[in-house]
């Protein structure tokens, strides 16, 4: 790889770690191919970028961006699994096909400039994904607004009664 090409690599690897919400750090030796085209397509499947990079790169890459809280980390072969939006996906699959392919270790990941352990990234991905969470506020925020409606219309209704109950009592 020539120094043209190096330079390409980490200006791309930085713009996107500049829109990066979240970054996954794992170590894929022990793969296969066949393993390793799987585990792309899960990623693919939920939007998430996943591309092995070389140590040296990936660190000139970070700098002045959230993933340089991993640098510490970049040790022996490295992989990263980049989100735009959601990181409980990420975690989801790289936590699952971890349990079903040993060869597979997350190391650590980021969200906003913050690491987080593995431990963290397991419960992460126990939460439901970001769209389940979402509906079940929209449903929650729908049901307190018709309860809310539902209150100020009984009010009025209430009064018509009691007016209706004392105009009876002096007929």
């Amino acid at each position: 790889m020539d120094r043209n090409e190096k330079k390409k690599i980490v200006s791309d690897l930085h713009q996107r770690f500049g829109k990066a919400y979240g970054t996954f750090l794992v170590d894929y030796q022990g793969l296969n191919v066949d393993e390793l085209t799987k585990l792309r397509h899960k990623l693919r499947e939920e939007d998430i970028e996943f591309q092995v990079v070389k140590n040296r790169l990936l660190l000139i890459a970070s700098q002045g961006t959230e993933v340089d809280v991993l640098k510490d980390y970049v040790v022996g072969p490295c992989a990263l699994a980049i989100t735009y939006d959601d990181v409980v996906s990420p975690a989801k699959v790289l936590t699952k096909f971890m349990q079903e392919h040993k060869a597979l270790e997350i190391k650590i990941g980021q969200i906003n400039g913050k690491v987080i352990e593995l431990s963290a990234i397991k419960r992460l991905s126990q939460l439901p994904s970001k769209e389940v969470l979402l509906s079940k506020l929209l449903f929650s925020l729908s049901g307190a607004h018709t309860s809310f409606v539902r209150l100020l219309s009984e009010m009025p209704r209430r009064l018509v009664n009691v007016l209706e109950a004392l105009k009876r009592q002096k007929v």
